[in-house]
């Protein structure tokens, strides 16, 4: 058991390294990233169907807890970003479904637009690393592009950057950056 706890964390290690630029290209053969071995990175999380089989690619399993909290690790060690904030965020936009999409097609965790995804990085929105490595991406750099103001830069998340260098929310950009500050404060304090 002990071995194997062992493996699973150097697995996970090694994906958040590939996706945060830090380790082997997605799909080398013998990665978590491997395409051909879904099964396997499923069975490495702990998350295959007590059939045995894998669930199909495009349906992924409940993201474990701590393995959510690793990916989120590592992206805020990458990024410098809080890693509160970060929860908060994937809290508010996808209530922690990896396979979440929007209506306008925000996807994953931290619903990424296809072209923010793209400019991020990330070739698999779905992707539960991919996509909070890429979201953590875009939250520093928004960060980054308003000095540090966090509701203005929560506000430019969910609205666009271009809002929010206007300074112009709609209401549900005002409460989404209440939502998500409040989450903020309560991932802080645990």
């Amino acid at each position: 058991m002990g071995d194997r706890l062992g493996a699973d964390v150097a697995a996970i290690e090694s994906r958040i390294a590939e996706v945060s630029g830090d380790g082997p290209a997605r799909g080398a053969p013998g990665t978590p990233g491997d395409p051909r071995s879904v099964a396997a990175f499923q069975a490495l999380l702990g998350t295959l169907p007590a059939g045995g089989s894998a669930a199909p690619a495009n349906a992924p399993a409940p993201l474990p807890p701590a393995f959510l909290e690793r990916l989120i690790a590592g992206a805020s060690a990458a990024t410098g970003d809080d890693p509160a904030l970060i929860k908060a965020v994937i809290a508010n936009e996808s209530g922690f479904d990896p396979a979440a999409t929007s209506p306008v097609g925000a996807q994953g965790l931290m619903q990424l637009m296809p072209g923010t995804a793209a400019d991020m990085g990330v070739t698999d929105a779905y992707d539960p690393a991919q996509n909070i490595a890429g979201g953590a991406r875009y939250l520093a750099r928004l960060l980054q592009r308003f000095h540090g103001d966090v509701p203005l830069a929560l506000a430019a998340y969910n609205a666009g950057p271009e809002a929010g260098a206007r300074g112009e929310f709609p209401a549900e950009t005002q409460n989404y950056v209440r939502s998500v500050l409040a989450s903020y404060a309560r991932y802080r304090a645990t």
